[in-house]
């Protein structure tokens, strides 16, 4: 979470000065007709009021009432390969940003190229998302929300990250097998298909659908800005009120 210093404090209480002086200024001027006296008031003022504000923002910053703590949230986009979760889940990223909230993304490509040679098997994908899950907790002791995407196609790995960190919503991001085999601009599909990748999920390894996915989004008839509107204002209800 952000915080105040002691400078943006002064600043603020500067430029509120700057005004209310100038006003205190002009009225005295109007009632007594003296610019002097109009100065002179206006400068005791800006000396005691300023240390005054400063002194009152402190005290405030130090008080808890009133205050409420935004949770910090994880946004698991699942699905199939190629069927839109980073584009979704990047987009979301952008609007949550708006919030002004810490928030990190965390995307399975980037991960990938930050540790090599993980593997795609059901065991070293599981625990990779023991991995990834450990990751999102960090963050999330440190007040940072994130807004993740994985295939994360097997049950149990999906069910640990919802074991592992909090207000965890999962988004599915739905879409048949051909719709993603239409996208396919990196020929990953193909490949699959000719046996050049294994563990490939749809094709050569599982994909196990979400039974308890808090959003659904049907991306081969939902556009991207629809999907972004209905997750944005999930988060909007449930975290960031």
């Amino acid at each position: 979470m952000y915080k105040d210093t002691n400078i943006r404090s002064l600043v603020k209480g500067f430029s509120w000065r700057l005004v209310a002086t100038t006003t205190t200024i002009i009225i005295v001027y109007i009632f007594f007709g003296r610019l002097d006296l109009a100065i002179a008031a206006g400068a005791l003022e800006w000396v005691a009021k300023i240390t005054l504000y400063w002194a009152h923002e402190r005290a405030w910053f130090k008080i808890r009432w009133g205050r409420k703590k935004i949770e910090p949230f994880n946004l698991w986009l699942t699905g199939l390969p190629l069927s839109g979760k980073t584009t979704i889940a990047d987009a979301v990223y952008q609007e949550l940003q708006k919030l002004d909230i810490p928030l990190e993304r965390i995307d399975s490509k980037d991960i990938r190229e930050l540790i090599p040679n993980i593997g795609f098997t059901r065991q070293e994908r599981n625990a990779h998302m023991h991995r990834i899950g450990h990751l999102i907790k960090t963050l999330q002791n440190n007040s940072v929300s994130t807004v993740a995407s994985f295939v994360s196609p097997y049950r149990e790995s999906r069910k640990a990250i919802r074991e592992m960190v909090k207000n965890n919503v999962v988004v599915y991001v739905k879409a048949d097998l051909q719709t993603c085999q239409e996208r396919d601009y990196k020929g990953v599909y193909e490949k699959a298909l000719r046996g050049e990748l294994e563990n490939f999920s749809g094709i050569n390894d599982v994909y196990e659908e979400p039974q308890h996915a808090e959003i659904i989004i049907e991306s081969d008839t939902v556009s991207v800005e629809e999907a972004v509107k209905i997750i944005v204002k999930f988060i909007e209800k449930n975290y960031v009120k």
